[in-house]
């Protein structure tokens, strides 16, 4: 099997890519009304939210003001997630076409390292919430593992990638030029 071109394998992990970011985007779709349908009952509603279903009630381990506040900073993290694998299709798309070192991809690579970093910024704002609300749960204790090496690390590589790209963009670009 081939690694470029139709019927390769980038152009099926475009297709997982697609998918991927389909799913992202019902999720951004999902929860931004969620998080206005929150903030509408908000003042109406119990310091500490409650859902009845079957029989069953489930109480929330937040108050209403941190779950809206932590639902926000998912649809920021979420975001990012569509950010980023929208600009991973498009670079998948080139890699389809046979084409990798697309001057465009060295920008789209950029956007996916800012997005990244996005992310973490997401991730810190929620462990910093969830650790000021002090949770009455032990699954929602947020202050083990501040700082993750592995995804700053995944950041600092795409900002690498982006400059091998735009160094094989240029290469490309010279031996185009050259007769």
């Amino acid at each position: 099997m081939r690694a470029l071109g139709p019927e390769s394998v980038s152009s099926f992990l475009k297709i997982a890519v697609d998918v991927v970011y389909a799913a992202a985007c019902i999720a951004v779709a999902v929860v931004g009304p969620l998080c206005l349908v929150m903030l509408v009952y908000l003042p109406f509603g119990p310091a500490v939210p409650r859902l009845s279903l079957g029989g069953h009630v489930w109480v929330s381990p937040l108050p209403t003001l941190a779950l809206v506040a932590v639902l926000l900073v998912v649809e920021a993290y979420v975001a990012c997630l569509v950010v980023i694998l929208n600009r991973i299709r498009r670079i998948m798309e080139t890699l389809v076409r046979g084409d990798p070192f697309h001057p465009d991809n060295v920008a789209r690579l950029r956007w996916v390292g800012a997005a990244m970093v996005g992310l973490e910024a997401a991730a810190y704002g929620v462990r910093a919430l969830l650790d000021q609300v002090g949770s009455h749960s032990a699954a929602l204790r947020a202050s083990d593992g501040w700082f993750n090496p592995t995804a700053w690390f995944a950041v600092l590589v795409v900002f690498v990638l982006a400059e091998v790209f735009r160094e094989g963009a240029r290469l490309r670009r010279d031996s185009e030029l050259t007769i």
